[in-house]
């Protein structure tokens, strides 16, 4: 199982820091990633690691903001996100593959095959 937390409300050029935690499984060599879907629009892949390198990917839109890492001794995985706008406002949800067999960005484009359940994150002011 996947948590997330960390969502809640924040004003233009603030930041929050969502964690995921994972339990019934350990990390090691898993591909883990952060996603979002807000109100009318397709789920949007935002950022992803793959454990085996330590190498992260991003969706364009949120380069140079965001930033996903991992605990392993926690199993939890994290994802700050600093000077948020009121686009980045959706449902973010953290997912987990334990048998890594496909790109960053095939992941950041079709998903994972664990998925948490969603934390609520809205920019306004």
């Amino acid at each position: 199982q996947l948590q997330a937390s960390g969502g809640g409300l924040v004003q233009p050029g603030g930041s929050l820091r969502l964690s995921c935690a994972a339990s019934g499984f350990t990390f090691g060599n898993r591909a883990l990633g952060w996603f979002r879907q807000a109100p009318g629009k397709e789920r949007e892949g935002v950022s992803c690691l793959t454990q085996s390198d330590d190498r992260t990917a991003y969706a364009d839109s949120v380069k140079g903001r965001f930033t996903i890492s991992v605990d392993s001794a926690k199993n939890t995985v994290y994802l700050q996100m600093n000077n948020l706008k009121p686009e980045d406002t959706a449902v973010y949800y953290c997912a987990a593959d334990l048998v890594v067999t496909k790109s960053r960005s095939w992941y950041l484009r079709n998903g994972m095959d664990y998925w948490g359940k969603g934390t609520q994150v809205t920019v306004s002011s």
